[in-house]
């Protein structure tokens, strides 16, 4: 029964989350969280904040974080917006920059956020068909559309573009926003970053939940031309001023200011997951190959499904999603080593390998 709700979502699906367990616990392979707490830097200030300041609204521009971001990445300040976590951002840009008169345009396999929002927004799409290796036909989203977004490296397969073909996109539709969602670039991808001053199309949304452990904090950002940062701007003051508490823009302030930790956890996850792919392919595993803090994965003639009970039973979440072309793939988060040493001796179980 849905009295009283608008039409807009009544018949819509929305997104589901990876499961957090209550119940008991798990080795959590299944939301992409980073396995090694947040810096210190961000830790103590956290500790610094929590105090009587907090009975005190936020700074609603986000100033010092936003210069923080703008020293880091190389940009000015007028170049970064920061917001909720990247899927606010990511809902902000498809209010300030998709409209219903032309289609954009989004992979078929990719993060499942983006046929939500624009449904949600009244946004006309067109989900273009991997190829079948799961990589991305870049020509296939040139010309003719209402703007483009795409992960890069692509969500759940971890398959990344160079930057080349980022360069193709931007470049063939200078009447368009592309987004390029680089929540996963830290893990071994070439940023878009280096294209902004060539393309004032052009806009990067970046997470601080991945490779700085901050996904419990909720920052996202974005950078790009002033004039789309503007528009960013126009639509979150028209919504909520205060995205950001205070806690959470402390937080990652001290993260950004702590690089030599930064350097240090997402080389480690970089390592653990070159060294797992390739025991799952020793395995007999067909594994994507991935430049992000997860894998993508298939066994021959084992369902995914199967997989994704067989590992719950044994307290290890991974996730899976039913669709076509990807129901016997498991995505899997790269945790510890001990924890993908875990998954390893679960799945040569599972297989019958042991």
């Amino acid at each position: 029964m849905k009295e009283f709700w608008s039409s807009r979502i009544r018949d819509m699906v929305p997104y589901t989350p990876g499961e957090q367990p209550k119940d008991r616990k798990f080795i959590k392979l299944n939301t992409n969280e980073n396995p090694y707490p947040p810096s210190p830097g961000a830790l103590a200030a956290i500790r610094e904040l929590a105090g009587e300041s907090l009975r005190l609204y936020p700074d609603p521009e986000a100033g010092k974080l936003r210069g923080a971001l703008a020293r880091f990445h190389g940009v000015g300040e007028d170049q970064v917006f920061v917001g909720n976590g990247s899927d606010e951002v990511l809902g902000f840009c498809f209010q300030a920059f998709f409209g219903p008169e032309r289609a954009i345009c989004f992979p078929d396999i990719s993060y499942s956020f983006y046929p939500v929002y624009a449904g949600l927004f009244g946004v006309p799409y067109e989900e273009v068909p991997l190829n079948g290796d799961f990589s991305v036909p870049v020509e296939e989203f040139i010309g003719n559309n209402g703007g483009v977004i795409l992960p890069n490296p692509n969500a759940p397969t971890g398959i990344a573009l160079p930057l080349s073909d980022i360069e193709r996109l931007a470049a063939g539709n200078p009447d368009a926003a592309v987004i390029i969602d680089e929540a996963y670039v830290d893990f071994g991808t070439d940023s878009a970053l280096a294209l902004l001053d060539r393309y004032p199309n052009l806009l990067v949304v970046r997470t601080m939940s991945k490779s700085r452990s901050l996904a419990g904090m909720r920052v996202g950002y974005a950078i790009g031309s002033a004039n789309l940062i503007a528009a960013l701007n126009c639509v979150k003051n028209s919504f909520n001023s205060y995205t950001l508490d205070r806690v959470a823009l402390a937080a990652a302030e001290g993260s950004v200011a702590d690089n030599d930790y930064f350097e240090e956890t997402r080389s480690r996850i970089m390592a653990t997951r070159e060294r797992t792919a390739e025991q799952l392919t020793a395995m007999g595993f067909q594994v994507c190959p991935s430049r992000a803090n997860f894998l993508f994965v298939s066994y021959p003639g084992v369902s995914g499904k199967e997989l994704l009970d067989g590992l719950r039973e044994k307290g290890i979440l991974v996730r899976w999603w039913g669709k076509p072309r990807i129901s016997d793939h498991l995505r899997i988060t790269i945790g510890t080593d001990g924890e993908m040493d875990a998954l390893i001796a679960a799945l040569a179980q599972l297989t019958g390998q042991t």
